[in-house]
């Protein structure tokens, strides 16, 4: 067995319950399903579908309010333009941008599939509650550095584990689709392995940053 990030091959037993299997690996720290305890295609789509993601909810905006204020303070909307990456059902961070005007194009395998926005390069790209749906971070993160353009930023929004969290009662690693959990060691070797930035927006909102 591989970890799907680094590749490393000793990942250790972490936890195991009735629905729940994750190993963690010594080198990069990031915590993973095992290939058997992964949804196939039908069920993942079909729990992404489960989502009440209103693009006109106050609550849902409230939460991608730092990602979209962080972009407003540090883009200009005349001269630039952004991917929703995973963008779902609901892609309310991209609808509060365009209002704003600022041009947004989406990407999701389920619910956006164009891959013709995979053609050009971005100033900055959002990837809101999606990092850890990724069955093979390695492959996604390398994918997401050839979107950037120099100097452009990948931002996203993930909760951490950090042993303060009692994982047997932590919520998070409930969901079946949640299948790579990060800790901070973990974006430091992402930014590290992609020649990457690494800076805080708040406690569950990295940001990677291309240099030029």
């Amino acid at each position: 067995m591989l970890c799907p990030l680094c590749r490393n091959k000793d990942p250790q037993h972490f936890y195991q319950d009735k629905l729940n299997h994750f190993y963690q690996c010594p080198n990069c720290s990031g915590l993973f399903r095992p290939a058997d305890n992964i949804p196939n295609s039908a069920a993942e789509k079909a729990r992404y579908e489960t989502h009440n993601n209103d693009v006109n909810d106050p609550g849902y905006r409230n939460f991608v309010k730092p990602l979209v204020d962080h972009i407003k303070t540090n883009f200009s909307a005349s001269d630039s333009i952004g991917l929703d990456f995973g963008a779902g059902t609901g892609p309310v961070a991209a609808v509060m941008l365009s209002e704003a005007g600022f041009q947004i194009n989406l990407y999701d395998p389920y619910f956006h599939p164009d891959i013709s926005v995979l053609g050009t390069t971005y100033d900055f790209i959002i990837c809101c509650e999606v990092m850890e749906h990724f069955n093979d971070p390695a492959e996604e993160f390398k994918t997401l550095k050839t979107l950037l353009k120099p100097n452009g930023q990948l931002l996203c929004k993930t909760d951490l584990y950090h042993q303060g969290i009692k994982f047997e009662k932590w919520y998070y690693k409930n969901d079946p689709t949640h299948v790579f959990i990060y800790t901070k060691n973990t974006l430091e070797w992402i930014a590290k392995e992609y020649n990457l930035k690494l800076s805080y927006i708040d406690d569950r909102s990295p940001v990677f940053s291309l240099p030029s």
